[in-house]
């Protein structure tokens, strides 16, 4: 498969993105842009030469692969269908709305012989690449992922919003599920679980402490790793790593501390994902972050917010044995 027709499901801001991207890159068609908003769908397809739908079904037979990048709760009705009727997924995070319908979803595209990847993009992010290259054997994490209100993603709280950019990532570092699990959280000005603080920990002795809000009053996107001997801070938003190496000196008791930029490719973290997932779709191979992975994430996501629901229903009895 040379030339990929391409369908993207959901014309709204990170669609749009993913729109740009493909309408850039080589052997690719973007046939079809489908929202439930037909308006919205003919404005995206005017721009960028394609053919605009209402639904999913009226645009079936006209693409070998999609994007999915309508609300969570439409992923697993949209997705499973776009599996069964034979097409390739990169479906947005989170996965679904719950773990059990990702690893319904995963099943379903081994059965079907199609690939299903989940739009984790900090997986991509050259910084996070370049970290990966580096990393021996993690022993603590320490991670911040701080958002300016705004009237996205309301539907869903912090952590599946988020957080679940770093669960995902430090998953996929620690290669195990964390055993023991404690967080807290709360609403703020939403009635969803605005910030949440979070502790994991693992069988092999990691731990990370994971914060997320987004009623910050900056954007901050960092994450801290110590390993032995080495010290790694990512910058997701500037694309930038660094190490501090201890290093031994002849003939001195007292090692010295060597700083070290790690190299990182500059390019967009979007493009790299959807450029990893149209070489599997070309050579049928496996994807990156796949849905079983993203299930596992979303799993974590899921002990969290009942962490969070335990601590909230204890400090609501302690306030009302106060008063």
């Amino acid at each position: 498969m040379n030339n990929i027709h391409v369908a993207v499901i959901g014309a709204g801001s990170f669609g749009q993105n993913h729109i740009r991207v493909i309408d850039q890159m080589q052997a690719l068609t973007l046939a079809a842009i489908v929202d439930s908003d037909l308006e919205k769908a003919r404005k995206a397809a005017w721009e960028h030469g394609s053919r605009p739908f209402a639904d999913v079904e009226e645009a079936l037979g006209s693409f070998d692969a999609a994007i999915v990048a309508t609300p969570t709760v439409t992923h697993d009705r949209i997705t499973s269908r776009l599996l069964q009727a034979g097409v390739d997924v990169l479906v947005e995070k989170p996965i679904a709305e719950s773990a059990a319908a990702g690893e319904g979803l995963a099943r379903l595209a081994r059965e079907r012989g199609r690939l299903l990847q989940v739009g984790h993009l900090e997986r991509f992010n050259p910084a996070v690449i370049a970290l990966e290259k580096a990393l021996t054997t993690p022993l603590f994490f320490e991670i911040h992922r701080l958002s300016v209100f705004s009237p996205r993603s309301l539907d869903i709280d912090v952590v599946l919003d988020l957080m679940i950019h770093d669960l995902d990532i430090v998953l996929s570092f620690a290669k195990e599920l964390p055993e023991d699990v404690r967080a807290a959280g709360i609403s703020v000005l939403s009635p969803r679980v605005d910030i949440a603080n979070v502790r994991l920990s693992f069988s092999s002795g990691c731990v990370a402490n994971l914060t997320a809000s987004r009623v910050s009053t900056e954007k901050v996107r960092k994450l801290r790793l110590f390993q032995p001997g080495e010290y790694i801070s990512v910058d997701y938003q500037r694309r930038e790593a660094v190490k501090l190496a201890v290093k031994p000196v002849s003939q001195s008791p007292t090692p010295k501390i060597e700083f070290e930029p790690l190299p990182v490719q500059k390019e967009e973290p979007l493009r790299l994902e959807l450029e990893s997932f149209f070489d599997a779709v070309r050579n049928r191979t496996p994807v990156r972050v796949d849905g079983l992975q993203a299930s596992n994430a979303l799993r974590v996501a899921e002990s969290i917010l009942d962490k969070i629901k335990e601590h909230a229903d204890l400090v609501i009895d302690t306030l009302r044995r106060k008063g």
